[in-house]
């Protein structure tokens, strides 16, 4: 398409916001892009619209169809409020759950969403404050909602927001109402959102509604004796700006612990997140406040969450006594291996308990599960799909946990979605576990690899821009999937998982066999005969094809794993060579 014709179309969608639907202030700076002679504004607002897919919305917030603002969140209301008029018919009420973060603008979208959805004649149940992501799922469960809400853009930077739309379960939705819902969007105008709402129908949910969330946040708990020995335990905790604030320090008061100590500058409650670029726990930036503050007071562990308070960091002090960040997959490891060692010593297993781990993440969940009998599911990247496996599987069989490699997990079932609150009590708890046996993370992390195996893991993602970027991402999934590497790492290729076709073939053989999942997926795994894994995946959400990488090794003193994790991640580094160009 050429220049000029981009730029038509693009005017051509900008008019349509001149119009009386749309507010003054909108109309003004709709204006003002149309006269500035600098294009570039007007068409990256206006060139698409902002999609609201099978996760929601999430995009820069600013005015135009490819922004998030209070039409494009109107929208996406109106749609989901059509559809659950159809879903839910045969009930005399439909009630949704709302909830927001910290960002800007959260607010004023999630009374804009309460508005619309009592003028759809729905009951709902708004935060009076900024609240947790899990907190929401919890709601949709507790008060017998249909579907709920948040305003939320994760860990995205400042310029971000997002909407994330939940199921009567308190789960993200999926199929078959997932596509179903973004079509009913699709069909929706400015003129057909419902914006005059009815007050009657909405209400408030505040402080007394925490203390049943902190309630159930706290029944995680295992060994609660060990929490009253180590009571103490000095916990450093950062919100990073966000919704976590207050909920973490009250849950972990009310789980026992005395010894909570603050990162002041980051308790401020700010959408622009002013002490760190990216408010994600993964980047050691965003941790920095925090270990120099274990650092001056000798703390035991530091936590932190995201803005929404869905995923927890971790950090540990490593042999050396420098503060190191715990990786999601080792942060997995470190709550299912307590979770069903406890479990054993204390004889809860009734034989009917299962884990899930996302295909992912680390294998040595799977391993741990296989060696103390307990079933264990794979499933695609989203709690989501975590939760979808808990709903076929209940009441028959017991969910005690379940991750993914990217810092989240879910301790019980009474959220269906990343739950760093509840995360953080047990966390805490397990921290309490292993400095009763004079231990700390990091040992305790030692410990798990001596018992199951070593492995390491890591993640690179290749960046390809625009349309052409695209293209060359689907070239390479299909150079990828049509001409599989012979060997990787020096050891051959023993089997090949394509979850779009959902066949699983092994490469030594030639024999093949289906993958159960339900849903295809535009995902590769490579397994080579010395254990290695590399999985290899378009991102859903930015320009990006993702590659993780395990590497597997045994660790047979505790004393030579710096040597053996040097050594698994020079092999990392010679995958990666090999893969990602």
């Amino acid at each position: 398409m050429k220049n000029t014709d981009l730029l038509a179309i693009v005017e051509n969608n900008a008019r349509k916001w001149l119009t009386d639907s749309f507010d003054n202030e909108t109309r003004e700076k709709v204006k003002d892009m149309l006269a500035n002679d600098d294009k570039e504004e007007l068409i990256n607002s206006f060139y698409k619209n902002l999609e609201f897919g099978t996760g929601g919305l999430r995009g820069i917030m600013g005015v135009g169809i490819n922004r998030m603002n209070i039409y494009t969140v109107g929208a996406a209301t109106q749609g989901l409020s059509n559809y659950l008029k159809k879903a839910f018919a045969h009930l005399p009420e439909i009630k949704v759950a709302i909830g927001h973060d910290c960002r800007n603008n959260s607010r004023e979208f999630s009374e804009a969403a309460a508005k619309i959805f009592s003028a759809n004649g729905f009951k709902v149940y708004l935060f009076e404050d900024l609240r947790p992501t899990p907190e929401l799922s919890f709601a949709i469960r507790e008060l017998g909602c249909q579907s709920g809400i948040i305003l939320t853009a994760s860990h995205n930077p400042k310029e971000y927001n997002g909407y994330k739309a939940y199921w009567d379960d308190g789960s993200q939705i999926v199929a078959p109402h997932d596509e179903a819902i973004v079509e009913e969007v699709k069909k929706v105008d400015v003129a057909d959102i419902l914006w005059n709402g009815d007050e009657s129908n909405i209400s408030i949910l505040g402080s007394g509604f925490d203390k049943k969330f902190i309630e159930n946040a706290i029944s995680v708990s295992i060994n609660p004796d060990v929490v009253k020995r180590q009571h103490n335990l000095k916990i450093v905790y950062t919100p990073i700006h966000g919704t976590g604030v207050k909920l973490v320090p009250d849950s972990l008061a009310a789980a026992g612990f005395t010894n909570v100590i603050h990162v002041p500058e980051q308790d401020v409650v700010s959408g622009d997140f002013p002490t760190v670029i990216s408010p994600n726990p993964e980047e050691p930036a965003a941790m920095d406040l925090a270990m120099k503050k274990a650092a001056e007071t000798n703390a035991d562990i530091v936590m932190a969450t995201d803005p929404d308070a869905d995923r927890i960091g971790v950090c540990t002090k490593n042999d050396k006594g420098e503060w190191i960040i715990v990786n999601g997959n080792q942060t997995a490891l470190l709550f299912l291996y307590y979770i069903i060692t406890q479990y054993k010593k204390m004889g809860k297993l009734k034989g009917n308990e299962y884990v899930v781990k996302t295909i992912v993440t680390t294998e040595l969940i799977a391993e741990i599960a296989r060696k103390n009998n307990i079933e264990y599911f794979d499933c695609y990247t989203g709690f989501k799909f975590i939760a979808e496996v808990i709903r076929e599987n209940e009441p028959e069989k017991k969910y005690i946990g379940g991750g993914e490699e990217s810092f989240g997990f879910m301790p019980a079932d009474f959220v269906r979605d990343k739950d760093s609150v509840t995360s953080c009590v047990l966390m805490a708890e397990i921290a309490a576990w292993a400095k009763d046996q004079g231990k700390s993370l990091y040992e305790l992390l030692k410990t798990i690899y001596m018992e199951y195996g070593f492995s390491k893991e890591k993640m690179k993602y290749v960046v390809r821009e625009g349309q052409q970027g695209a293209e060359e991402i689907i070239q390479l999934m299909e150079k990828f999937r049509n001409n599989p590497p012979v060997e990787l790492g020096g050891s051959k290729l023993a089997v090949v998982k394509d979850y779009l076709k959902l066949i699983e073939k092994n490469m030594i053989t030639g024999e093949t066999k289906p993958i159960n999942q339900k849903i295809t997926s535009d995902v590769l795994q490579f397994f080579t005969e010395d254990g290695s894994k590399i999985s290899v995946r378009p991102s859903g959400t930015e320009p990006k094809i993702k590659f993780y990488f395990e590497v597997q090794a045994e660790l047979s003193d505790p004393d030579k794993f710096d040597c053996v994790d040097e050594r698994a991640g020079e092999k990392i580094n010679v995958l990666m060579e090999q893969l990602v160009k």
